[in-house]
């Protein structure tokens, strides 16, 4: 129990105890916020103590009484325990608030002393403990929390369900936890919902994400674990966190980690959870689930054909114990948790385990199944398995199931003899490179070092090390010394050299920011790929110099994309995301072939979406994600950028490139914040990496986010750098970026004019010589911007709307919204009595909401929001004077005279407050006048009588 002020616990969790738990959180805080209750449930280990502890918390500010109370199940036989636990603190501070009756019940059943029994006292005791909570709330809010309520003592949980049942208009909430099933689906809750207050909201605690599975190993100081053992702890804990984070603990205690296709090790604490329910089966049936165990997708007819003829009694006697779930609309069999699974394969020892494989081998029907049980029955090398399970690898990786092929692999490197070809090495290699299209870069690399620490054959070696450099994705910085080391196992062969000449040309972008050396020697890894007759490395080092010619603007660019597009084609090759389609794609969408785009980078995503090609899948997935935005389907985009996330998330690769394009996507249709976050990640990473490319565009994104978000001033800041980055690098196509529009608005809000200008003019050039017509009209929105500044009106607005014109011819949807957005800003400027200005037409605020909501472009549709609302009228400025005004520095003074401050000018006309007060200094200067009341005063003596 806990009175205010006696106890203050923390406002907020730690970190670690809200894993994963964000939307569960959010649905208890409004319950909870309203005066509701909350029921917490879900099975054993899921974190429910956790959770509530951390609610506990939070709510215990609000709350002038907290009552707490945590039942074992050790001490559920006693009776009152739990009410005591709740009650016993405060019992003298409202017991001459309760009828005698009442007060002597309570009494006698909280100290024990009497005989109080809810047979002898049932109804004085159940209205004691409902008086009892009545009085407290009284004074001021109360919060029960309640733990483990399965092991509630009967008497206290009667009690307090009288109780809870009668307590509505009061403000006392309740805040519970119970175990229940572990099925998702499981109303074991109901009956503890029912003895709750009305309306009380149950929350069922999920499994926890591989994600979030990572996070919490990692911040319970399990690091460094690679990420398919994560999976595997994932995979084998259910998402269960008590039992992932025991299983870390016994991976981070052993000498010995298991290799890849190996089962985790369980620890004893872990075991006792189900060994004493397998320990009443049948020695029979125990080994029929000890096949079920080995077994990949077990069904009753494979166990049938594995020998086990009481299959079907074996199983129904399990799952009466609850270690089965058998699929009610599929014939097949599953354990209720992977961890069943788990300790049963673990308890097994290793001659029956091989039992179990050897008959599965001979009765699965699928040939990579049969391989594998083959391999995992056979002790010692035997060419013969090695060969069936190279075979079986391949017929994996056909299939589009690369991690498989993985285990495979490796199990076919244990088997090979050294003195056979392909020898172990050569077979383990291959596993890393499949682990690599997996996308399981840390095993690709730790089986390359293994290698490398044994194998002399510079093929061997060569290949290894293309794996480790492969492995480090955008961080090269980490591995540069592995370069001379590579040239020197390489000699001068030329297939070799290629190797890692095409490698280089990756280092001289991301490490050197030099793109004409990066083609140089991609052109020249092509040529020596091409004498040694690799047409692989030939064809990825094509696509890598096309790439490079596209950024460059080199007129190069379209023959080379031919001569990578041209047969024999290497079919992995052709749909890589370094491939000459991934390099066709980028020219198409750089040269506002938008529809076309989307056919090439839609039929790219469906081929490495079926070949299990992850890092591929990952560039394509943000490539379809660009293209749609580009288009104006900002919701679309959005979805895919958010998947593309999530997958970079979960598996280490291209995290900054992927939170840097999903910046721009929440920028375009999520949450700006969001997009805030995400480029500053972006940019921390880049730099971390070292990767100026990558640097670049998350500036660029991070640039624009600013932009949106109406700080000018920042974005002005990062689309700098940007522009610095870029003419190092040497990137000559503004198509690349697209960030050239908006250094130039972002220059115009802060009034620096002049820069503007020259940022177009440049751009501008470089656009017309490479014909990128969607650029140009980006760059006449802006200027128009810049005229408008100077206070040519009418040629600005007729600027803006051939510009929105154009833009919607080509398809850029959300570019053409921002054109009307700009122009409906224009046209409500105030204006010089007399000036010139053409007829209003359709488009104005109306319209750009219009096609801001055509594009789901919520953060547009709030600046809409914001901009249309009529400010109240402001009194005139002379005439003469207001002639001598630029059109922002009429509007800054028109919102001066309605006694607007200088933070809420800029927020209003989305400029930074220094952009307001370097205007006013020319507001003054050109009016003669020294202070913001000169201009309330001047206006005042213009207005009529």
């Amino acid at each position: 129990m806990t009175v205010r002020g006696d106890f203050r616990e923390p406002a907020r969790p730690r970190p670690d105890l809200v894993i994963g738990r964000e939307e569960l959180f959010a649905g208890a805080r409004e319950q909870l916020s309203d005066g509701g209750s909350v029921l917490v449930h879900g099975p054993a280990g899921i974190g429910k103590s956790t959770v509530l502890r951390a609610l506990a918390a939070e709510c215990a500010e609000s709350a002038r009484t907290v009552l707490r109370c945590s039942a074992t199940e050790s001490e559920s036989h006693l009776p009152f325990l739990a009410l005591a636990d709740l009650l016993g603190l405060v019992v003298d501070e409202i017991a001459d608030r309760l009828p005698a009756p009442q007060r002597t019940a309570l009494e006698s059943a909280l100290t024990g002393r009497g005989e109080s029994t809810l047979q002898r006292d049932g109804l004085a005791l159940r209205l004691a403990v409902l008086s009892a909570f009545r009085a407290l709330a009284a004074q001021g809010p109360v919060l029960i929390v309640a733990d483990d309520l399965q092991w509630l003592d009967p008497a206290s949980a009667e009690l307090l369900g009288f109780a809870a049942r009668r307590l509505g208009g009061t403000p006392v909430r309740m805040l519970c936890a119970v175990r229940t099933d572990t099925e998702p689906g499981s109303r074991d809750h109901d009956r503890y919902l029912r003895a709750s207050p009305p309306e009380t909201l149950a929350l069922r605690v999920a499994p926890l994400a591989r994600a979030h599975v990572a996070e919490l190993l990692g911040q319970r100081g399990y690091t460094g674990l690679p990420r398919s053992t994560v999976r595997d702890i994932h995979r084998t804990s259910g998402g269960n966190p008590l039992f992932a984070l025991e299983l870390g603990r016994a991976l981070a205690e052993s000498p010995t980690p298991p290799s890849p296709g190996e089962p985790l090790p369980v620890p004893t604490s872990l075991r006792a959870l189900v060994l004493s329910r397998l320990d009443m089966l049948s020695a029979e049936a125990r080994r029929t689930l000890l096949v079920v165990s080995a077994g990949a997708r077990p069904t009753l007819a494979l166990l049938h054909a594995a020998g086990r003829e009481n299959a079907e009694a074996d199983t129904a006697s399990a799952a009466a114990l609850g270690l089965l779930a058998t699929e009610r609309e599929t014939p097949g069999i599953r354990f209720a948790h992977p961890l069943v699974s788990a300790a049963l394969y673990a308890e097994a020892d290793a001659q029956e385990r091989r039992a179990a494989h050897a008959a599965l081998s001979r009765a699965a029907s699928d040939p990579i199944e049969r391989a594998r049980h083959l391999a995992l029955a056979t002790t010692g090398t035997d060419p013969a398995v090695a060969a069936r399970l190279g075979e079986a690898a391949a017929a994996a990786r056909d299939r589009g199931a690369p991690s498989v092929a993985v285990g495979l692999g490796l199990l076919a490197a244990r088997h090979t003899p050294a003195d056979t070809l392909p020898g172990p090495d050569e077979r383990r290699l291959q596993a890393a490179e499949d682990a690599l299209t997996a996308g399981e870069t840390d095993l690709a690399r730790d089986i390359a070092r293994q290698v490398l620490s044994r194998a002399t054959a510079p093929a061997d070696r060569v290949r290894a090390w293309m794996v480790v450099v492969d492995a480090a994705g955008q961080a090269m910085a980490e591995i540069d010394a592995v370069f001379p080391q590579a040239l020197a196992d390489a000699g001068d062969d030329p297939g070799l050299v290629a190797l890692v000449r095409y490698q280089l040309a990756w280092r001289a972008l991301l490490m050197d920011g030099e793109m004409a050396k990066a083609r140089e020697e991609a052109a020249r890894a092509a040529r020596l790929a091409a004498r040694a007759g690799d047409r692989r490395t030939e064809l990825l080092a094509l696509g890598f110099q096309a790439q490079m010619e596209t950024l460059m603007g080199h007129p190069d660019a379209p023959s080379t994309i031919q001569r990578a597009l041209r047969e024999p084609q290497d079919p992995r090759v052709a749909c890589d995301h370094n491939g000459a389609g991934a390099a066709r794609f980028r020219w198409l969408i750089m040269s506002d072939r938008l529809a076309e785009a989307r056919t090439a980078i839609t039929a790219l995503l469906r081929e490495v979406q079926r070949r299990g090609m992850v890092e591929s899948e990952l560039h394509f997935l943000r490539g379809l994600a660009e293209t749609e935005l580009r288009s104006g389907h900002c919701g679309r985009a959005l979805d895919l950028a958010r998947e593309s996330l999530r997958l970079a998330r979960d598996t280490g690769i291209g995290e900054a490139a992927t939170a840097m394009f999903t910046s721009l996507a929440e920028a375009a249709g999520g949450d700006v914040d969001r997009a805030l976050a995400l480029a500053h990640e972006a940019v921390d990473r880049a730099e971390e990496d070292g990767d100026l490319v990558y640097l670049s565009r998350a500036l660029g994104a991070l640039g624009h986010a600013q932009l949106v978000a109406g700080d000018a001033s920042a974005a002005v800041h990062s689309l700098r750098r940007v522009r610095e980055l870029e003419e190092g690098l040497g990137v000559v196509d503004p198509a690349r970026g697209r960030w050239h529009g908006d250094l130039a608005e972002a220059l115009v809000r802060i009034g620096e004019i002049v820069e503007a200008q020259d940022v177009i003019d440049v751009t501008r050039r470089r656009a017309l010589r490479l014909e990128r017509e969607s650029v140009l009209a980006v760059l006449d929105r802006a200027e128009a911007l810049v005229r408008a500044a100077r206070g040519e009106q009418g040629p600005a607005e007729r600027q803006l709307a051939s510009a929105q014109d154009r833009l919607g011819k080509l398809g850029y949807g959300l570019e053409e919204a921002r054109a009307a957005y700009a122009l409906a800003g224009l046209r409500t400027l105030p204006h010089a009595p007399g000036s010139a200005r053409p007829v209003p037409g359709p488009t104005s605020y109306d319209e750009a909401a219009r096609l801001f909501r055509r594009c789901r472009a919520l953060p547009w549709l709030r600046r809409v929001e914001a901009a249309s609302t009529p400010p109240p009228a402001a009194p005139p400025l002379a005439s003469a004077a207001l002639d001598t005004l630029a059109a922002t520095e009429r509007q800054v003074a028109a919102l001066v005279m309605e006694g607007a401050t200088n933070r809420e000018i800029a927020a209003r006309l989305f400029i930074s407050v220094k952009t307001v007060e370097a205007t006013l200094t020319r507001v003054y200067r050109k009016l003669g006048i020294r202070s913001r009341v000169d201009i309330v005063r001047l206006a005042a003596e213009r207005r009529p009588d």
